[in-house]
């Protein structure tokens, strides 16, 4: 079934636009799995490259060409499915956050938490959801970056549950013990 999806021969849909990088090459792969029917229900790739310690820029630099590639992408994706995007949800996150202050090379460091961007046709979008800790001095974490205040597994958890209709959470994420309480409301 792989083979006769064909990758080389894939025309993704004409207002699909699609930058010329890794990420977008996945996500096409990714579009054209989907179109082709073949049953998947969940794929993953990543987006490298925001580990930005140094001369991180602001609209120009290797911070705004991430944000960029990131976005045109994901704009493309969701064009290139269409009516199909309505059953698709899309989560972005990183394994680590960034300071909440510029460093004295121009960059930022590791931080702890980050914020996580789900799209989706049954997200209920326009909204932020968690808590905001804030970036007073007192208010960050070590007095350095932002404090997490929601476990990424919640928000996962959420689109488990009510995207693909898990409800064995646990075979999921281990020891997470998430219920339906613990969601927020994103879909």
């Amino acid at each position: 079934m792989l083979r006769a999806t064909n990758p080389e021969k894939y025309v993704p849909a004409a207002e699909a636009n699609y930058p010329d990088s890794v990420f977008a090459k996945n996500m096409k792969q990714v579009a054209q799995l989907l179109k082709s029917d073949l049953g998947m229900e969940v794929a993953f790739t990543d987006l490298t490259g925001w580990d930005t310690h140094e001369n991180q820029g602001s609209m120009e630099g290797q911070l705004a060409n991430r944000l960029r590639d990131l976005s045109e992408t994901l704009a493309a994706f969701w064009r290139d499915l269409g009516d199909q995007a309505e059953d698709v949800t899309v989560v972005t996150m990183s394994e680590f956050g960034r300071t909440a202050h510029q460093n004295g090379t121009g960059g930022t460091d590791h931080g702890h938490a980050n914020a996580m961007l789900v799209l989706g046709g049954k997200v209920k979008g326009d909204k932020v959801y968690g808590r905001w800790p804030g970036l007073e001095l007192e208010q960050l974490n070590e007095g350095r970056d932002l404090v997490v205040t929601t476990d990424y597994r919640r928000v996962l958890g959420e689109v488990v549950r009510k995207q693909m209709g898990n409800v064995n959470l646990e075979s999921v994420f281990p020891g997470a013990r998430l219920s339906a309480a613990d969601f927020l409301g994103i879909v």
